[in-house]
Formats: structure tokens, sequence, C-alpha cells
């Protein structure tokens, strides 16, 4: 009878933990998969994209600076009567006017010469281009790098979940085994309670780690676009084949060749010597060339006024500066200067961090084989005491609690063991997202 309850208690536990996944539709996905669904599918990533069109729409906004400007204007208007008076302010007279008058112009007007600041302002927009693409970079090395943790930890789970399982099955065997040994009297009902009591801990962990896939299993859903109800399946050969470690300095230079955050730094300094072409602009001449044509009526230049239209034109070149810049554009030019000089040494202030980053992120990937191999001795020792410690045990040779610490040291190598293994393909894609190659 108490078989039965057990096993009615077991078929529960695994409808109520398997529910909502049966419920669910489910999906295989790979890391590489998941990584091609996030460039069509993630919103972070299409708010980039958007940046990224914004600043090739400034490209072609800055490149029309080179574009003559042209204007035309069209004017009707109603003129009163004019009042002519002696400069003493006497013989005040009503000179009448034709009440009619109209106004069209149409004037042309080309950049020949700035200082640089047209060829500066096109290159700036370039530069701010390419910087939306780096920050799209960077953003899609940081998803990534959310989703193959998140990945990951689903596999951690998945791993756990069968590592708890198995032990559940082993404890009810072993429960089993001292009920019989119970009923011949050569076991005590506290060693059932105390088993028992292990079997529930199983059960709120298995509970615990369904709990946390579904959180897990939401976010990759949201992060990927996918509907909400779908259940992501990983892809468990991809421990099959671990990365290896290669050597630390290759690291170093691939990052300082291929880190976003490098490359952004570096075209920092860039945009600041252009806005010091830009400082210095002010303080040089502009040429420009000009056309215009012009129709007015009526001619009021003449007294009396002639109810006619007056249609004249006119081209030239002239030349502007800005008087105030030899008071301001030092200023200006200075300021830029040492907005260059800040910029350059940010980015050298970047390169320090970056080595410090790969330095951490290589030691970790490095020390992560050490304790995958140190974990696998560790559950092979937790194995050989587990089978010696119940051998003596079954033979009433051990107590229940040398029992219990055998099987919770097994427990915890085991889960040791696939974590350890797991944890040497995530710092290796956080070795190559801190380098900019994920």
């Amino acid at each position: 009878m108490k078989k039965i309850c057990k096993a009615a208690s077991l078929a529960s536990l695994c409808v109520s933990l398997a529910g909502n996944v049966c419920a669910q539709q489910p999906l295989p996905l790979s890391l590489e998969r998941m990584f091609e669904l996030a460039e069509t599918q993630n919103r972070a990533l299409a708010v980039m994209d958007m940046a990224v069109r914004e600043a090739e729409e400034g490209v072609r906004v800055a490149k029309t600076s080179q574009l003559p400007d042209l204007d035309a204007s069209f004017a009707l208007s109603y003129l009163g009567n004019a009042n002519v008076f002696a400069r003493e302010w006497k013989d005040f007279q009503v000179a009448h006017l034709p009440h009619f008058g109209n106004n069209f112009a149409f004037e042309a007007s080309q950049v020949i010469y700035s200082g640089g600041a047209v060829t500066a302002g096109i290159d700036l927009a370039k530069m701010k281009r390419e910087m939306a693409l780096l920050s799209k970079e960077e953003m899609r090395e940081n998803v990534r790098m959310m989703l193959a943790g998140s990945y990951l930890q689903l596999y951690k789970l998945q791993n756990e979940r069968r590592v708890y399982e198995q032990n559940a099955v082993q404890t009810r065997k072993l429960i089993d085994e001292i009920n019989a040994k119970h009923a011949q009297g050569v076991a005590l009902k506290n060693d059932v309670t105390r088993y028992e009591l292990q079997l529930k801990g199983y059960e709120l962990a298995l509970t615990q780690i369904q709990n946390n896939r579904e959180v897990l299993n939401h976010r990759l859903n949201i992060a990927l676009g996918l509907p909400e109800d779908t259940q992501i399946e990983v892809d468990t050969t991809m421990t099959a084949t671990l990365p290896t470690v290669s050597n630390e300095l290759t690291w170093q230079n691939e990052a300082l060749q291929s880190a976003p955050s490098l490359k952004q730094s570096q075209l920092g300094i860039g945009m600041s010597k252009q806005g010091e072409k830009l400082a210095g602009a002010d303080s040089k001449p502009s040429v420009f060339a000009f056309a215009a044509d012009k129709l007015d009526g009526p001619i009021l230049t003449e007294v009396p006024t002639i109810n006619s239209n007056l249609n004249y034109w006119y081209a030239g070149v002239g030349v502007k500066y800005s008087l105030s810049s030899l008071f301001k554009g030092n200023k200006k030019v200075r300021q830029a200067h040492a907005a260059t000089l800040l910029a350059e040494e940010e980015h050298r202030m970047a390169q320090d961090n970056m080595r410090t980053a790969v330095k951490d992120a290589y030691v970790h990937f490095d020390e992560s084989f050490t304790l995958y191999d140190t974990q696998k001795k560790s559950l092979e020792l937790a194995q050989q005491n587990y089978q010696v410690v119940n051998n003596r045990y079954l033979n009433g040779l051990a107590l229940i609690t040398d029992m219990l610490d055998a099987s919770n040291q097994k427990l915890n190598a085991e889960l040791q063991v696939v974590n350890a293994e797991i944890n040497i393909l995530f710092n290796y894609y956080q070795l190559k997202k801190t380098v900019g190659s994920l």
C-alpha cells in the first residue's frame, strides 16, 4: 500500500512539473541558430539598426552642403498713397500711387571656399555613422552574451534536473530497502524518515529548477521574438567538443583589433580632430558665388512713381569674414585641441582596461579546465565512497548518518561536474565577447 501511495505521489509530482511543458510547443535550438534569430528579431538590435539608418541620413544631409542654395520668392502687395511735405513740416500734399504692387526674386549662391568646414562636416557625419555601426556591433556582442548565458544556464538546469531525478530514484530504492530491513527489525523507523526528508528536498529542488527554467525560457523568447509559449530545447551535444586554451597573447592582439569599445575610442579621436578643423574654419574667410534675378513693380524709386515692372539681374563673387573670430576663434581652437588630447588619453585608458579585461577573462577560462578536472576526480572519489558506505550500511556496519553524508557528497559532486563542464563554455564565450569576436 505504501508503494502505491509513493507511486501516486511521484506521478502527481511529475504531472505538476511537466504540465506547463507539455502544454508548450518544444523548439530545439542551437546557440548558433539563436544568434541568427537575434539578428532579425531582437528589439535591441532593431533599435540600433534604426540608429544606423538615421546616421546614414545624416551623411546625406551633410553632403547637401556642397550643393548651391536656391531661393525663390513671390509677393503681392497693396500700396497706400504717399504723403509729401516740406522739410519744415508744412505744405502737406498727398501723392497718389498705384495701389497694386508685385515682387518676384530668384537667388542662387554657391560656397567656393569655407576654410574646410564643409569637408569636415561631411567627414564628421561619416564618423557618426561609423560610430552607430560600432554601437550596433557592441550591442550585438551584449545580446549574444546574454543569449549564451541564459542558454547555458538552461543547460545547467536540465543537467541538474537529471541528477536530482536520478538521485530521487536511488533514494526511493534505498527507502524500500530500509523499509524491508525495518520490517525485519534490523532498522529503525527514524532511518526511513530521514531518507523521506531527503527525498522531499529533491522534490523541492526539482520544483525550483522548473521555475527557474520557465523564467529563463521566457527571457529567451522575448529576446528572440518567439511566441511566449515556446519551450526551447537546448542542444545537449554542445559539450561534446570543448574549446582549447590558446596563448593569451593571441587573445590580447585580437582584442586590440576587434573590440568595439577600442574602435569607438579610436574613432572618438578622429571625431575630435574634425572638431578642430571646424573650429579653425571659423577664423578663415569664406568665398561664395551668387546670382539673382528680380522683378519689382511699380517703380517706387522715381518721383512721380512709374506704374511699370522693373526687371534686373546680377551675379558676382563675395567674401565673408567674421571679425569676431579674431578674439573668439583661438579659444575655440584651443578647446577643440584639448578635446582631442582628452580623446587620445581616453583611448589609451580603454586599451589598458581592455588588456585587464582580457587577462581576467583568460585566467577564468584557463581556470575552468582545472576546476573541471578537479570536479571529475571529486566525483570519482564520491562515487567510490558512496558505494563503500552503502554496502557497509546494508550489512549493518555503518550508521544512517554516514549514508546521508555519502549521498549528499555524491549529489554535490555530480552537480559540480555538470556545472564545471558548462562553465568552460560560458568562460569561453565570455572571453570571445571581451575581445569582440562572439
